[in-house]
């Protein structure tokens, strides 16, 4: 794991990361139009309630906006043991070779070498097989793998559903394909949206490039580990899930220069923080990362950040902590429920000023 830096010798308590959220602020559906979801500016001291619309005016000519291209798959497969007995799949990465890695849900768990039926048809016939590998990344793992009998791309397009977060409690529709991905999704590979890149549509996208804003791209795909509880109190003992990440050469150019030319770099949602930082860590362009960001962790790239709210007590509300300070955070999430805020991944955003 990438150590982080301590500039406190607070030691953080998941019960410290808490927050109470009425279950009705939790979006289930996205805003009718992208950009029409509030946006809580949280630079300022009040914080000031906007629309994701007047995003652009907040930013400078010269300022750099780097997202993260990453395409979520339709990777929740469904399926059946030799026995009959149902299964899911959640296709966490693909290997190569027909191999992926997948969470498994279902009553008891298969030995290695039983061959699943999956997306059984009205003959009950299945469309294709997956055989159970072992577990990954060792014998111990957490995860499964499996390998298809057909490319898993192609069956995931085909008999997959989109997979919602946990909290959103409707069965996946055809607005949730077009709406939990970003208008510029490019790279499959992810079974979470960066949720913070949903409110931009091509009109602001437009609006951006009229004030002389740039734009450059990231590719993390974010795993289901996003949504993992940290089930330990001690910040310090709970193991962060790994992410594969990629930073063209392009996207380095343009970091070089908005710093040469006195730009702010501005990260549109945690995952494009994990890699930048993660990159100005380690010097990798390309790699898994599991770095853990926690309030003392000293910022190296990201100036400004744009992010949704997240769940209480988990590694994303230790992540903005650290960056805009943990009272900021707090009094914010405080005003956001107040203001009666959209949450989670189809909810609102807020824009975040570094601290110092």
């Amino acid at each position: 794991m990438i150590p982080h830096p301590s500039t406190t010798q607070r030691s953080w308590r998941t019960s410290d990361f808490d927050f109470e959220l009425p279950p009705e602020l939790i979006a289930q559906h996205p805003t009718p139009e992208r950009s029409a979801s509030r946006l809580l500016d949280g630079r300022t001291r009040p914080p000031v309630d906007r629309t994701f619309r007047d995003l652009p005016a907040l930013l400078q000519p010269g300022d750099l906006l780097v997202f993260n291209d990453t395409q979520v798959v339709k990777a929740r497969l469904f399926g059946e043991k030799p026995s009959g007995g149902k299964l899911e799949l959640l296709i966490e990465r693909v290997l190569g070779d027909g191999e992926v890695v997948a969470h498994m849900k279902v009553s008891k768990k298969p030995t290695p070498g039983t061959v699943l039926r999956m997306a059984i048809g009205a003959d009950g016939q299945p469309a294709f097989t997956a055989t159970l590998l072992g577990r990954w990344p060792d014998a111990d793992g957490p995860l499964f793998r499996l390998r298809l009998s057909d490319d898993p791309y192609a069956l995931m397009e085909r008999h997959g559903h989109v997979p919602l977060p946990p909290y959103i409690e409707h069965a996946d529709t055809p607005e949730d394909a077009q709406r939990y991905q970003t208008v510029f999704a490019k790279h499959p590979g992810a079974v979470a949206a960066p949720t913070a890149a949903l409110h931009f549509d091509e009109a602001v996208l437009a609006d951006l490039r009229a004030r002389g804003v740039r734009t450059a791209f990231v590719t993390l795909h974010v795993g289901a580990g996003t949504f993992q509880p940290v089930k330990v109190e001690d910040v310090r003992q709970h193991r962060m899930h790994r992410e594969w990440y990629r930073i063209p050469t392009e996207t380095l150019a343009a970091l070089a220069r908005t710093r040469r030319d006195g730009g702010r770099i501005v990260a549109v949602g945690t995952t494009t923080v994990r890699t930048l930082e993660s990159w100005a860590r380690t010097g990798a362009t390309e790699g898994d990362t599991d770095i853990f960001i926690t309030p003392g962790f000293d910022f190296r790239v990201v100036d400004k950040l744009i992010t949704n709210f997240h769940l209480p007590r988990s590694t994303l509300m230790m992540l903005v902590s650290a960056f805009a300070g943990y009272d900021p955070i707090m009094a914010l999430y405080r005003h956001a429920v107040q203001q009666r805020y959209r949450f989670f991944s189809y909810g609102d955003a807020m824009l975040l000023q570094r601290a110092t």
